[in-house]
């Protein structure tokens, strides 16, 4: 090899390492743009795969044919830097798609929520297309004889292939944690084309000094707060997309990811009775069996989903002899609550960083009661639906305890209620349902049998709440048939939801 040659082969190494780094990590990127929108589902990450795949495909195909066309390293540099100046712009420009689909969520349009979907995928695709046209290339400008092409071509692709390795645990450990989702894409976008600058004039620098300007750029809102609301901090989690709204009355909650939902409230007057479905998990764990049934308050509850802690602070104001424990993954969510919904520590309340399944295998406690808050929408975690799970549940109840499943869901639709409903059932027996909302319904269920009427026998009630408990009790009804039982090897979350989110959109009498 010439010492023209080494350097030149040294350049084509470095931008194949590049290149793998970065299309593994606008994988992962891409996926976490799409989260907060559409959810993490496998649904998702099977459109974001197979999105990736086509797209590398189709740029292997076109790399071949451009590489016999013009086989030098300005043409396989100008490429890169193509690629580079398209990823910088994907975060920006995905922004209006992203927006139709919080609106097209609003609304249950599923057209829109769809299509906005396939636009982000499909802006995705185009550097990942530049990108996969990288490798054909690399290997017409490193193979100089047939001897050698074997040789060569196992070279770069494992370069490539340890590059992408590079990539994942980049993206993944180190820039979506710390830095979020549009830095993680605008740094991938600067290590191509500081890579290609190398190989090309030196106006191509002005090219890594344009990504570094929209480093600058500060992220902005998912959702535009509504006229008379104010986002009091907001920020992108391990998880997602969180914020604390305040209104112009002073009440304050905790969207997630879309917004659609509201995940923790409180009042503007700081009452512990909120007027949401916070209220019904107060009063529904005295409708457990036992000794002690109906006469007092339970002495301890597990709150699986505390989120920003409505119901721990209530628990601490109403029933403050009760010991909580409540379990959250997103530990930001936390110190939220902590800053801005009244979430203060006492001795009664143990807070827990943990996911609700793994907080369930490594701890040894047993509650009276253990309510099950953590389905977001729109779709839920399958780990935490399936029998599996509630054996856990039932495992870490105390004789006559009970469990209180949170199920969101869409108004005039109850196929998930039903799944999760034939699923409770198959382990504790008989489920009960307080359909307190149009969109939220209560399921309860229990090691002994759970009864409505205990909630109007509650002495050791606040009175507080027995409007709450009589209101309750006639509601609660015998819990719906008809579903399927779901498993940790078979939970079709994303076909349930994503069925109950069509069915509505072709027939608006339902919504």
């Amino acid at each position: 090899m010439s010492q023209t040659a080494a350097p030149a082969a040294r350049g084509i190494e470095l931008i194949v390492a590049a290149v793998g780094a970065s299309a593994l990590g606008i994988e992962i990127a891409a996926a976490r743009l799409l989260a907060p929108y559409f959810g993490t589902s496998t649904i998702i990450w099977a459109n974001t795969i197979a999105t990736v795949l086509l797209a590398l495909s189709i740029g292997y195909w076109i790399g071949g044919r451009i590489a016999d066309r013009d086989p030098t390293l300005r043409g396989l540099c100008r490429l890169v830097l193509i690629a580079g100046l398209l990823l910088a712009a994907v975060p920006f420009i995905a922004h209006p798609f992203l927006s139709v689909a919080i609106d097209a969520l609003d609304s249950i349009a599923a057209g829109a929520f769809v299509g906005s979907l396939l636009a982000v995928l499909a802006l995705a695709a185009i550097p990942l297309v530049l990108l996969g046209a990288i490798a054909p290339y690399a290997v017409r400008l490193s193979v100089t004889s047939v001897a050698e092409s074997g040789r060569v071509t196992g070279r770069l692709y494992a370069i490539s292939t340890i590059g992408s390795l590079v990539g994942v645990f980049l993206a993944a450990l180190l820039l979506i944690p710390f830095f979020g989702t549009q830095l993680t894409f605008l740094a991938f976008a600067l290590i191509l084309v500081l890579v290609a600058a190398t190989g090309l004039s030196r106006r191509a620098l002005i090219a890594p000094l344009a990504v570094v300007l929209l480093m600058a750029v500060p992220t902005g809102s998912i959702k535009a707060a509504s006229p008379g609301r104010t986002v009091l901090e907001e920020q992108e989690t391990d998880y997602g997309f969180a914020r604390i709204v305040q209104t112009s009355t002073g009440d304050r909650w905790l969207e997630l990811n879309e917004g659609v939902a509201i995940h923790s409230l409180l009042l503007a007057n700081r009452s512990p009775l909120t007027g949401g479905y916070w209220d019904e998990q107060l009063v529904l764990p005295f409708t457990r069996s036992g000794r002690s049934a109906g006469s007092s308050a339970p002495s301890s509850v597990a709150i699986l989903g505390n989120a920003g802690g409505t119901m721990a602070r209530s628990y601490g104001i109403l029933l403050p002899q009760t010991q909580v424990t409540g379990v959250e993954i997103d530990g930001r969510l936390t110190e939220l609550g902590e800053r801005w919904l009244d979430l203060r520590p006492r001795p009664s309340l143990t807070l827990k960083t943990s996911d609700a399944r793994l907080f369930l295998r490594t701890t040894n406690k047993r509650f009276d009661a253990i309510t099950v808050d953590a389905y977001r929408q729109p779709y839920v975690p399958f780990h935490l639906a399936t029998k599996q799970f509630f054996e856990l549940v039932r495992d870490h109840l105390n004789p006559g305890g009970v469990v209180i499943i949170n199920v969101g869901h869409p108004s005039n639709d109850n196929a998930l209620e039903k799944a999760l409903t034939a699923t409770v059932a198959s382990v504790f027996g008989p489920v009960l349902r307080d359909p307190a909302e149009p969109e939220n319904t209560q399921l309860i269920a229990g090691r002994g049998i759970p009864l409505a009427s205990r909630l109007k026998a509650a002495d050791g009630m606040p009175a507080i709440l027995r409007a709450t408990a009589a209101a309750a009790a006639e509601r609660i009804e015998p819990g719906l048939r008809g579903g399927s039982v779901w498993t940790d090897d078979k939970a079709p979350v994303e076909w349930t939801i994503d069925g109950s989110i069509i069915k509505i959109a072709l027939n608006p009498s339902l919504r």
